[in-house]
Formats: C-alpha cells, sequence, structure tokens
C-alpha cells in the first residue's frame, strides 16, 4: 500500500478540499490574512527535551467526537502530559464547530483542533479559504516527543503531499493526516456466496450483475445519503480517467465533462440509478440514511458506497441470516483495469491565532508516536504511520488490504471556490440531483446540463 499512496502522492495536483458535504455559508472566523500567518520556512521548533521544559504552559485541544469516542483523545492528551509536562486542557462534542465557534469570533481560539474536511458546516474550509492556518511543515522535521525518530520518517509517503493536507500548492504542509480510511462498495459477501455469484470487476461485470439480481427481485445498488456519492464520484473519476483526468476534473477544467472519461462518469451514475432500491431517495436524509443502509443488510441491495465505519454504524442492526461484510473498490472501466477506491482522511491543524504555537506543533508531533498510535489503534482509528495495518484483524484486515489487493487509491477533492456570489456546493450540484435520477423526476440531461453550468461557475470563481 505504501508503494500505491506515494506514486499518489507524486501524481496529486495540490489542489483545496471543498467536499460534498459542505453548506452554500460556512462558518465565517475571524477577519482573513492574505498570506498564512505563520512562515513555514521557519526554522524548525523542536519539543523539549526535558519536559520540565513545558511545566506549567497551557495547552487547549479541540477534537470532534465521532464513532471512535472522545475518551481516545483523553488518554492521548494525558500521555502527552506526562512526557512533556503541560497542562492540556481537552473539548471533544459531536457538533465541535458549536462550541468552538462561538469562541474563536471572541478571540479565544484552541491550540490544535481537529477537525475534518468535508463536514456540513465547513469550518475547517473556511480556515483554509481565509488562510488563517499555522503552516506545519516545520513539525514534518521535528522529533517526536519522547522518541528519537522524527515525524517524516514516521508517516507513510504520499500523505503529506495531497491537496487535503497542502491545499495551496505552495509545497508547504497545513493539515497534519490523521485517521484515514478506504472507502468503497459494501456489500454481503454472504449472499454473493450463497448464490454463487462473482464479485464484479468491470462495469460490464456489474451491468451483468444488475440484471441477474433483478430477476430475484434483489436491487444492485443502494447509497446512504448523496452525501455518500462524494467519495464514490472521486473513485469513479479516478477509475475511468486516470490521475490526470482526474486533477483536471477537480480543478473544474473547461471541456473537462465532454471527454470521453467525463462522459463515461455520467453513463456509469446515470445507469446505476436504474439499478437502484426505489426506496433509496425518500430515506436518504439525515434521519432516515441507516435504512438504506438496512437494504444490504437485509439483502434487498447488493452494494453501497460507504467507508470503514459503517461496520461499528449497524452493529446492533438486525441483519440477514447469511450476512457477512464485504468490501469492494469502484470496478474498472475495462477488463484488466484497476478498481478504485477513495481514501478518507481526516486532518489536525493549528489555527494562526493559537496562543501557544511551539506548545501546540510538539502535540500535533506527538500524534504521530508510538505510544498515540497505540491508543488510537485501540478503537479502530488508523493513523498513515508505517506499520499502523500489521496488526489488524478481521473486518479492518479486510478494509485495508483493499490497496494492497490492486486497487488504486484517489486522494484529494474538488477545488475551493468563492461561493460568495450564491454558488451551490459541489454537493448540490452534482449529487444531490441523483435522488432524481431514482425517483424518475431528474432527466439525466438537465442532471449533466446542471454539472457543467456549475462546474464553469466553480472555474471562474477559484480561490487562490
Amino acid at each position: 500500500m505504501k508503494k500505491k499512496i506515494l506514486a499518489l502522492g507524486l501524481v496529486l495536483v495540490m489542489l483545496l478540499a471543498v467536499l460534498a458535504g459542505c453548506t452554500k455559508t460556512p462558518v465565517e472566523p475571524t477577519a482573513p490574512a492574505t498570506d498564512p500567518v505563520v512562515d513555514p520556512t521557519d526554522t524548525p521548533v523542536e519539543p523539549p527535551v526535558d519536559g520540565k521544559l513545558l511545566e506549567g504552559q497551557s495547552l487547549k485541544v479541540a477534537a470532534i467526537e465521532t464513532a471512535y469516542g472522545s475518551e481516545v483523545w483523553q488518554e492521548v492528551c494525558d500521555a502527552f502530559a506526562a512526557e512533556t509536562g503541560a497542562n492540556v486542557t481537552l473539548v471533544t462534542n459531536k457538533n465541535l464547530e458549536d462550541v468552538i465557534d462561538p469562541q474563536m469570533q471572541a478571540g479565544d481560539y484552541p491550540d490544535v483542533v481537529h477537525l475534518a474536511t468535508g463536514r456540513e458546516k465547513g469550518l475547517t474550509e473556511q480556515f483554509i479559504k481565509e488562510k488563517l492556518l499555522t503552516a506545519l511543515t516545520d513539525v514534518l522535521d521535528m522529533t517526536v516527543p519522547g522518541e528519537s525518530a522524527k515525524v517524516s520518517d514516521k508517516i507513510v509517503g504520499g500523505f503529506t503531499d495531497t491537496s487535503v493536507t497542502n491545499p495551496y500548492g505552495d509545497g508547504h504542509t497545513y493539515l497534519a493526516p490523521m485517521f484515514y480510511s478506504p472507502c468503497g462498495l459494501f456489500y454481503n459477501a454472504g449472499l454473493l456466496e450463497e448464490k454463487g455469484w462473482t464479485l464484479p470487476t468491470t462495469w460490464d461485470e456489474m451491468w451483468a450483475l444488475g440484471e441477474t439480481a433483478k430477476a430475484e427481485g434483489i436491487y444492485l445498488f443502494t447509497y446512504p445519503t448523496t452525501g455518500y456519492f462524494d467519495a464514490f464520484f472521486y473513485a469513479l473519476m479516478y477509475s475511468v480517467g486516470g490521475p490526470d483526468f482526474y486533477n483536471k476534473a477537480l480543478a473544474y477544467e473547461e471541456g473537462i465533462w465532454d471527454t470521453d472519461a467525463g462522459k463515461q462518469c455520467f453513463e456509469s451514475v446515470a445507469k446505476l440509478a436504474s439499478y437502484t432500491n426505489p426506496k433509496t431517495p425518500a430515506q436518504a436524509n439525515d434521519s432516515d440514511f441507516t435504512k438504506n443502509q438496512q437494504l444490504v443488510l437485509d439483502n434487498e441491495a447488493i452494494f453501497m458506497p460507504n467507508g470503514t465505519w459503517i461496520v461499528g454504524e449497524m452493529a446492533e442492526s438486525t441483519r440477514a441470516d447469511n450476512f457477512k461484510w464485504g468490501m469492494c473498490p469502484l470496478p474498472a472501466a475495462k477488463a484488466g483495469g484497476n478498481g478504485a477506491s477513495y481514501c478518507w482522511l481526516e486532518q489536525a491543524w493549528i489555527p494562526a491565532e493559537a496562543a501557544n504555537q511551539d506548545a501546540a506543533k510538539a502535540f500535533v508531533a506527538f500524534l504521530y508516536s508510538d505510544k498515540a498510535c497505540e491508543i488510537f489503534a485501540k478503537v479502530g482509528a488508523i493513523q498513515p504511520v508505517a506499520g499502523q495495518t500489521d496488526n489488524l484483524e478481521g473486518d479492518n484486515k479486510m478494509f485495508y488490504a483493499i490497496y494492497d489487493n490492486g486497487a488504486d487509491a484517489a486522494m484529494g477533492n474538488f477545488a475551493a471556490y468563492d461561493d460568495t456570489a450564491g454558488l451551490p456546493s459541489v454537493r448540490e450540484a452534482y449529487f444531490d440531483p441523483v435522488n432524481g435520477l431514482v425517483a424518475g423526476t431528474t432527466s439525466v440531461e438537465s442532471w449533466i446540463d446542471g454539472v457543467k453550468s456549475a462546474t464553469d461557475a466553480f472555474r471562474a470563481n477559484l480561490i487562490g
């Protein structure tokens, strides 16, 4: 996997992440800076060798509470305090933006924030857009607190060289790569075994399976919400057109959707809509999305786009007697080609207005320590640190092996644009119409026209 991700990192254009889940009106932080406030070329700040050097220093950490829980962050903060002598205050919340944004509006900033791009409120994206992040390039050269290794020696190649970590294409890292998760098509492997159906490796094989399943009253596809088409569409673009098309599409290149690869993306989604369980659009919302996921567990649909968190999310749900989790990449465009899986990546960052910059950088460096990695791994939070996947078991071992088994890893996201003119989000323009395609209320032609029109508008309003 390391080689694949390294290779991917070399070809990815530094593009800014605006994922499908962002709203049209992201939260406004404080006044923007023209350039990143902290010079990434400054002399690297080494964490203190003697923990007493941080004795009495304060550090405020804010972390989004996810399925991994909040206790894991407290344990890491406690370990850092024990190593360095810092006084660490931690805040975690499932709606972290609602907690920290009012505080930051009043000038009270956390020193370190763990909040990924791609969330509905778009707070991280807003900090990126307004260039309010501290550059972390020097952190890569720091020694991990309590160890002799440098941070750069711990992180797997390619993960600090993507648009989701280096948003400005200036050769510097502003967001530290944290937990990553392969995304792909999840299915009931037990159903395929029982029916004697072969897992499709090309789209032609996928459509053939759709017809076979249809004859038995089983739909080929469902999706939790249209927001899940972000990772799906990224992988589709990469598998259909390769890195060159992928990078151009992410940058909204003029005429990109009139290319053969662009047309194939449209054709694949439109055809997949015709094989989608008709119950899906009505349930594709924040309240009912698990009902769509349940369709797979009940053998009412074969595939759904999702991430590795799905296992924990549906752990208590009923399921068919034959149910067994399976995961595969999106099929290859043609026989002999590679499928693709989007690599979802969470990030940690330091606000440029944070009061304790040196201590914050030491904490970010500590996140890659053996101790911190061990703590995170206990709850299944896997970081892009060498050796972290070696000891995985069960479903996680299968999921994270997807890149080792021939899938191309797609990373990076659609470039950021200035939406002050009232532009739609990528999700609204590209993916939300899929509900209409499935329900028969939106024509394929109007969807394609909408995507092209939005692409032109996004390109005209690119940031940077």
